[in-house]
């Protein structure tokens, strides 16, 4: 039998670059659980820590506003090489965290945001409303940013309600919510490779 021409070949399946940023800085967080739970096939999911970034301040901006300090230049290298994102956060009054805000703001700096034109998602756990108006304000805020959000499924985790949906540690126990981040991450993916340059 003769081999296949290379030609031919099926192609190499597109491994996706996920940025996943937690808004909270509890080491036990439910929401540093939601983003280490679950993965699938095609996604490569890197776990980038905000929590050391200063505070957004152009003062500390250097080379006419496109230079940075050392971590936040790491921090908008690893922004840059991801195809897409996946947020976390709690609801502090209505909103996002602080610590997740200064991320936004540090990697939208400069002449080019580092968050522009690429899918994104976000989860969510806590009361009533399962951080539901974070998410929404999120939203709000990738507007200016030309982040591109799933609209559906959502991923509202109320957290407070039985059956318990994570363990003392922040790990997401509950294997429903497990397969609704599962089908997040399908959204987020199918979304980003529409968006991916042809």
């Amino acid at each position: 039998m003769e081999a296949v021409p290379s030609s031919t070949a099926p192609a190499k399946a597109t491994v996706l670059r996920v940025a996943a940023l937690c808004g909270s800085l509890r080491k036990d967080s439910w929401h540093r659980g939601l983003i280490r739970a679950e993965s699938i096939p095609g996604l490569h999911i890197d776990h980038v820590d905000i929590s050391g970034l200063p505070m957004a301040n152009p003062d500390l901006e250097t080379d006419d506003g496109d230079g940075f300090p050392p971590d936040v230049e790491a921090f908008r290298d690893r922004v840059r090489a991801a195809d897409c994102f996946i947020f976390a956060s709690p609801e502090y009054n209505y909103s996002i965290t602080a610590t997740l805000k200064n991320a936004l703001d540090w990697a939208s700096r400069g002449k080019k945001s580092c968050w522009a034109d690429k899918a994104a998602a976000i989860v969510c756990a806590g009361g009533s409303f399962g951080g539901g108006r974070a998410a929404f304000h999120l939203r709000q805020i990738g507007v200016f940013l030309d982040l591109h959000f799933i609209n559906k499924p959502e991923l509202h985790v109320k957290a407070y309600e039985h059956p318990p949906k994570f363990d003392a540690d922040g790990n997401l126990i509950h294997a429903e919510t497990r397969e609704r981040l599962r089908q997040v991450l399908l959204s987020l993916q199918a979304f980003a490779l529409r968006l991916q340059p042809k």
